[in-house]
């Protein structure tokens, strides 16, 4: 089996050099007859899935500890059919950026998706609420207001007075089309942030200026990018990305967005992610910054307490050289 290092695969993924294991035409010599019909048969995704074992020890250390390779890659099967007209580096940059992260392609925390002849990574608003409330966040709100829903928004007024929504009765549909989004979270010290609120026009004016996908598909009179498909879903994603504004998040919901942005613009993604040996290093930088700030307004053993060194990242397994060598891998 060829092992590629880091520095390759990335290489490879950027089209920047050639796959070694790969046809001239770079199709994996075991998918040489795909023919890019999107209705691939099971075995022909056995096929893609042993193409994919072969980057096993890099799934092993990209993924946390919480979650098996098995597992992702029994959420990554299903998705076969759809990415295989897509080139095949494109979709192992895809996949590890997904799983460095910690997120399952499962349509609700993340998406694995065909853009042209790409596969891109979508965290989705549910990925960024998970990797949210591995910091100070206790728990993220999220909600589309709808026409006969009663709702007020006044800035200006104070935390818990200046939102109310009261949904109408019915579900989806019967309410109406939607208005609005919104989204604020909670902290673990019992307080509120401010909340993000985006209207139709703001949804819009964001998926015009950042999605490269949709512009593409505009340009081609065809309507299959994710906006296109998924518009209340990327509207509430929308939402959440705006609360960095108000809410100091950890350095792993900043590498997201940037692997976020990379794919809506159709570069490679899986470089973004924060790199698991300087992970307690970030952490511990961050967590004196906060501190630093926190003591000039409360006593410091409360800072101590509220932002213990572990919690920007789930632990992860030492890389694999790092395991067979024996040494102690700490993040």
């Amino acid at each position: 089996m060829h092992k590629l290092s880091l520095k390759d695969r990335v290489l490879v993924a950027t089209g920047a050099a050639p796959d070694p294991a790969t046809t001239p035409t770079g199709v994996p010599e075991q998918l040489a007859d795909i023919k890019g019909d999107e209705q691939v048969n099971p075995p022909m995704n056995a096929t893609v899935m042993e193409w994919l074992d072969r980057y096993g020890d890099e799934f092993d250390d990209a993924l946390p500890s919480h979650i098996s390779r098995g597992e992702f890659f029994a959420a990554v099967r299903p998705l076969l059919p759809t990415l295989a007209r897509c080139k095949p580096a494109s979709v192992l940059d895809a996949l590890l950026a997904c799983a460095q992260f910690g997120l399952i392609p499962d349509g609700r925390h993340a998406a694995i998706v065909r853009e042209g002849t790409l596969a891109r990574f979508i965290p989705m608003a549910q990925g960024y609420v998970d990797l949210m409330c591995r910091g100070e966040v206790q728990s993220v709100v999220v909600q589309a207001v709808r026409e006969r829903d009663y709702f007020h928004w006044e800035p200006t007024a104070p935390l818990g007075e200046d939102l109310v929504h009261r949904p109408a009765a019915g579900q989806g549909s019967e309410r109406g089309d939607v208005t609005r989004v919104y989204a604020f979270v909670w902290f673990r010290n019992g307080n509120r942030s401010a909340a993000v609120v985006l209207d139709r026009e703001d949804a819009e004016e964001i998926r015009d200026e950042h999605s490269e996908a949709y512009r593409q598909a505009e340009a081609e009179n065809r309507k299959d990018s994710f906006w296109h498909r998924f518009f209340l879903q990327m509207w509430m994603k929308s939402a959440v990305r705006r609360l960095p504004k108000y809410v100091r998040m950890t350095r792993e919901v900043h590498a997201l967005m940037k692997a976020d942005d990379a794919g809506a613009a159709g570069h490679m993604q899986s470089g973004h992610a924060p790199d698991p040996e300087t992970a307690q290093l970030l952490a511990e930088a961050e967590a004196a910054h906060r501190a630093a700030e926190g003591s000039q307004d409360r006593p410091a053993p409360a800072v101590k307490k509220r932002l213990p060194v572990k919690r920007s990242q789930p632990r992860r397994k030492a890389p694999r050289r790092a395991r067979r060598s024996g040494r102690k891998h700490t993040v």
